[in-house]
């Protein structure tokens, strides 16, 4: 793939076009005619533009290739550009709480409702095809960030229905402070969908295991292997980009080398098919006979001595 026009960067850059537009059709309506919920929405899309824009060259470091100085490459840059999108949609939310709850106590009047009310049906029509397209590219790449992107239009999806909702109300109830707890609403709504992209992303930062299901599929091929007498001591983790596999795998003790490296390349030929659109890194270890009692015991021995 050519890295110049990937699918993950163009991504990036329509839901920063994207943004860009809806920042200035919404921040002018939700100055101008007081409604928190309009305002909120548009602080979110601030945000998200400047999200967007940041996720774009973490796509682009993430891709290049490993050198001297990054052996194992920059995919993790990714899982930080996760945690940071998190965390900037969570802050985001208690700033819109916050706005939502000085309303309520200042008794503030909504104006403009009409005009507020096209803005945000236009908003949410634009919104939901970019979150299909979105989730179009995160389906076909499994990018984490491009994941945490549509999940993050995806909450402003559903916020620009509650706000639209929230200014129809006060448009025929007159009642200011319904928009106010919409507000408050969406702010509560956005700092929960973000708990979801923090928590992938640490687990990436921290080298967490596959799923048990991948875990599963990966000892089935390597044990269902007729030459293959056993394995243990199985490791995986993946940065985003690449998938990390190291495991022994138990062969006669009197195979020769060139056997032992035919059976490793068609175990790890089998594992690259669980997931395409991944590079995979395997390192399998050849054990003449199954030594992880022996190994449990040694590295729980140097445990140990380093607590003493």
């Amino acid at each position: 793939m050519n890295e110049q026009n990937s699918p993950q960067k163009r991504a990036t850059i329509v839901s920063s076009t994207v943004a860009m537009f809806l920042v200035m059709l919404k921040l002018v309506i939700g100055l101008l005619s007081g409604s928190v919920a309009v305002l909120a929405s548009a602080i979110d899309s601030i945000l998200d533009m400047a999200v967007s824009v940041f996720n774009y060259f973490a796509i682009k470091k993430a891709e290049e290739n490993p050198n001297e100085e990054y052996q194992y490459g920059k995919g993790k840059i990714q899982a930080i550009a996760a945690v940071i999108e998190g965390t900037i949609i969570t802050i985001s939310g208690l700033f819109i709480i916050y706005v939502g709850i000085n309303k309520l106590y200042a008794s503030s009047e909504t104006t403009l409702l009409t005009p507020s009310i096209i803005v945000m049906s236009i908003s949410m029509g634009i919104t939901y095809f970019l979150v299909q397209y979105l989730s179009r590219v995160a389906k076909e790449t499994d990018n984490l960030v491009i994941k945490a992107d549509a999940l993050h239009y995806k909450t402003d999806l559903w916020s620009n229905a509650a706000v639209l909702i929230s200014l129809v109300l006060v448009y025929f109830t007159d009642f200011d402070w319904i928009d106010a707890l919409f507000g408050i609403g969406i702010g509560i709504y956005i700092i929960y969908s973000a708990y979801e992209i923090i928590v992938e992303g640490i687990g990436i930062l921290l080298d967490r295991a596959f799923d048990s299901e991948m875990v599963a599929n990966i000892g089935e091929i390597i044990s269902k292997h007729p030459e293959v007498t056993s394995y243990h001591w199985l490791r995986t983790r993946t940065d985003g980009t690449t998938n990390f596999v190291e495991f022994h795998m138990v062969l006669r003790p009197n195979i020769r080398l060139l056997e032992a490296h035919r059976i490793a390349d068609e175990v790890e030929d089998e594992m690259r098919e669980l997931d395409r659109r991944k590079r995979w890194v395997i390192t399998p270890h050849f054990d003449p006979y199954d030594d992880e009692a022996v190994n449990e015991v040694m590295m729980h021995g140097k445990r140990l001595i380093a607590k003493n």
